[in-house]
């Protein structure tokens, strides 16, 4: 692979300052060729500083969702909402589970901070609207 990384890009890559990766350039901990007044580095060489593949942190998030006095009928137009929104790439993990003697409807969203926070709004929104 020939791909080839600013120090930016390393630092955005890595979570760390430009400054440290500057630094470890000077002190030889990683490897990279000078282009006029630029450092690039390699692929080859990110991956040896990092001993494996180098890819950017995900954070993922598992949220439960209590909605209080809904019944079946309530509870199963909500989760045919949920199901038919559009899915984009990254769609969060939900399920849906009505607890009938209790009235309440349990949602449970895995996946990214973002779409927990969106899907979650949306459900409670809903969920208000239909008690």
């Amino acid at each position: 692979m020939s791909e080839w990384y600013s120090l930016e890009d390393v630092a955005d890559r890595l979570g760390l300052h430009v400054r440290t990766v500057r630094s470890y350039v000077r002190e030889g901990r990683l490897g990279a060729v000078r282009i006029g007044k630029q450092y690039r580095v390699s692929h080859a060489d990110l991956q040896a500083l990092t001993g494996g593949p180098s890819r950017s942190r995900q954070v993922g998030v598992t949220s439960v969702l209590d909605v209080d006095g809904i019944d079946a009928a309530a509870a199963e137009r909500l989760a045919s909402f949920v199901r038919g929104l559009p899915k984009p790439a990254r769609a969060p993990h939900v399920d849906m589970v009505h607890e009938p003697d209790r009235d309440r409807l349990k949602v449970i969203v895995v996946g990214s901070v973002e779409a927990n926070v969106e899907l979650l709004r949306l459900v409670g929104a809903m969920a208000e609207g239909a008690a």
